[in-house]
């Protein structure tokens, strides 16, 4: 089998020419995704420039040793799948409840405690994982796809919050970027098909470039910079540990759904107890480490979930090489801030159908599992409230806070939480085929 098959291979000799591009396909997809929580949560309580850049420097970091462990797993942590892993956005609303109420060493001191609940749940997964049966997980799926629409459409219209959004230069650079993408994907040949996101890239940031929505400063960007350890010292609060926990669950979930999605749409077959095991296990054991280093939980990044299904390239040597840019990236910042300069825009017209992909991804689950009359009401149901309920997220005012936290803007949460329970009171035997 020769180099370029073992791109659609987990295992395989990749030369280092050819998986760099595709490994950087990854980095590219998530890298504003991964820095941005961190970036969000810092301005709010005020930190000075040099602490958020030596944060967004661990982020990087944190993230590639993340997915190195995913790929070639420590002990019973690690999935062994092409997982790519970042700073997770499902936390952020809570982080920074507690970072301007009790602090950011409350806040460290709750990620560490409940990272290590999330590892020690993933490494015991199979006591728990059967609640989690193909319906529920082909809904979570579904859902997750339906979810990231609005981001990828924010970011093709210049990023939420931009003075610029909707503007013509963010529609004229969406759309080409996106029209990059889907020309390679239509008419390019062998693996050079694979590799339409990055072409897509090039073209949106060249064309940004052009029209001046690119922004490089360099001024005061050392060659090399190491990671500070312990930028705030950890204190350990029950109240926030118990809300940090509950949050917890919620990205387990996702990694669940992404996990089982990936396993569907790029490697054609269900997942395995062991890799639903290791991929959760290292979401927690990993977040934990981030928090030692200021950083608030990373999870698996449903971007290269949509990535993967897109382009199938899911050689480990391949997905590594990305890993291995994003330390770099956190150690010479400079390489950092070239890749922070790509505009949302570009990201935008890249994404979209990225994400139309995994929702694809849970048509075909659901499909694999049967359209029952049974199936239908947990589907339906679960994605009719847990999409609708989130739009509205107003009505849950009467709840309490943590309620709110947890599930208001969440749909992944409530839809799963709803998939699981009518999974478990329907009948049975009401499987009578729709179809």
């Amino acid at each position: 089998m020769n180099s370029t098959d073992n791109l659609y291979q987990l295992d395989g000799r990749v030369n280092l020419a050819k998986a760099v591009p595709f490994g950087l396909q990854h980095v590219l997809a998530m890298f504003v995704s991964n820095v941005t929580p961190i970036i969000i949560l810092l301005g709010v309580i005020g930190a000075d420039k040099g602490l958020t850049a030596s944060l967004v420097q661990n982020a990087m970091i944190i993230a590639g040793i993340g997915t190195l462990v995913q790929l070639y797993p420590v002990w019973k942590v690690g999935s062994r799948l092409p997982i790519v892993m970042g700073v997770s956005f499902t936390f952020l609303s809570l982080a920074i409840v507690i970072a301007t109420t009790q602090g950011m060493g409350v806040l460290m001191g709750a990620v560490i405690v409940g990272g290590i609940i999330e590892g020690l749940l993933g490494l015991f997964a199979k006591y728990w994982i059967k609640v989690i049966t193909p319906i529920v997980a082909a809904t979570v799926v579904t859902g997750i796809g339906f979810s990231l629409l609005p981001i990828g459409a924010n970011s093709f219209a210049g990023g939420q919050g931009a003075a610029d959004f909707g503007a013509a230069h963010n529609w004229i650079v969406g759309s080409v970027t996106l029209l990059t993408c889907l020309g390679f994907q239509v008419f390019a040949k062998g693996y050079m098909k694979s590799l339409s996101v990055l072409f897509g890239l090039i073209v949106g940031y060249i064309l940004a470039a052009c029209m001046g929505m690119v922004s490089i400063s360099f001024d005061g960007v050392g060659v090399v910079a190491l990671p500070k350890l312990l930028p705030f010292k950890p204190e350990f609060e029950l109240g926030a540990i118990l809300s940090i926990v509950c949050i917890f669950l919620v990205s387990a979930t996702e990694t669940i759904g992404d996990t089982t999605a990936m396993t569907n749409s790029a490697l054609n077959r269900d997942i395995k107890p062991k890799e639903l095991q290791g991929s959760i296990a290292c979401d927690g054991f990993v977040s934990s480490l981030g928090g030692v280093f200021g950083l608030t939980p990373i999870t698996s990044f449903s971007q290269n979930v949509g990535l993967l299904a897109m382009s199938h390239v899911v050689n480990r040597f391949t997905i590594a090489t990305g890993a291995a840019i994003m330390l770099l990236a956190g150690l010479f910042p400079a390489f950092g801030v070239i890749l922070t300069s790509i505009p949302q825009a570009v990201l935008g017209g890249c994404t979209i159908m990225m994400f139309g992909s995994i929702m694809f991804a849970g048509f075909g689950m659901i499909a694999k599992c049967g359209f029952s009359s049974r199936n239908m009401v947990i589907v339906s149901l679960a994605l009719s409230v847990g999409l609708g309920f989130t739009q509205a997220s107003a009505m849950f005012g009467i709840f309490p806070d943590i309620v709110k936290t947890v599930f208001a803007e969440n749909c992944v949460a409530v839809i799963f939480l709803l998939a699981l329970v009518l999974n478990l009171i329907l009948p049975k035997e009401k499987e009578q085929a729709l179809v």
